[in-house]
């Protein structure tokens, strides 16, 4: 992916920091993060919001691997999104591990990165697939993971990115063929929820 220029700053920025906002004549801009916050302060009357930028920090899984974690914020109203997520392959697809955190914009944005840290711990110490000859598989009774868009598919069909790897559907049912003849519970849970 190549980078895309802020439509109110000018800024030439990553992909993955960049949100496509819609105007009231419905047409769509994309701004920087840094814009976006600004413009929903105004509109949302948080008077001295200073948007917060964060340096990449690198955590090992339960495994040991390292993983580098960039960061984002976004000014929801009353809400501040702080999100965490690696980029899969160097490249700047967000294809590999994503947590998010919702906290007051008056919060001091360190504290809440704080907590995002700890719950990016908590979420990195749990295996839940493994790999045995070749294969993966289901390393206990309970997955977590996320559902993405799977381009191979046209949106069909999604994928599942589980301990930080992107798993197309047909794989995963693969998986869970290991417990065939079992009952299962789906529970779907916002990003920004503890799984």
């Amino acid at each position: 992916m190549t980078d895309v220029m802020c439509a109110r700053c000018g800024a030439v920025t990553s992909p993955h920091d960049v949100v496509s906002v819609a105007s009231p004549d419905g047409a769509y801009r994309l701004l920087c993060s840094r814009c976006f916050n600004t413009e929903m302060a105004h509109l949302a009357d948080v008077d001295a919001f200073e948007h917060p930028e964060f340096t990449p920090v690198r955590l090992p899984d339960a495994d040991g691997v390292v993983h580098e974690f960039h960061f984002r914020s976004l000014l929801f109203g009353d809400q501040l999104s702080l999100e965490a997520f690696e980029l899969a392959s160097g490249e700047e697809d967000c294809g590999g591990f994503r947590f998010q955190l919702l906290g007051d914009p008056r919060t001091d944005p360190f504290e809440l990165l704080g907590h995002l840290v700890q719950k990016i711990r908590r979420g990195l110490a749990v295996r839940h697939v493994v790999e045995r000859a070749g294969q993966l598989e289901i390393a206990g009774t309970t997955v977590r993971g996320r559902i993405e868009w799977d381009d191979s598919q046209d949106g069909r069909l999604p994928c599942v990115v589980i301990d930080g790897r992107r798993i197309d559907w047909s794989d995963f049912g693969a998986m869970l063929m290991m417990c065939e003849g079992w009952q299962f519970r789906m529970e779907l849970i916002d990003p920004s929820d503890e799984a």
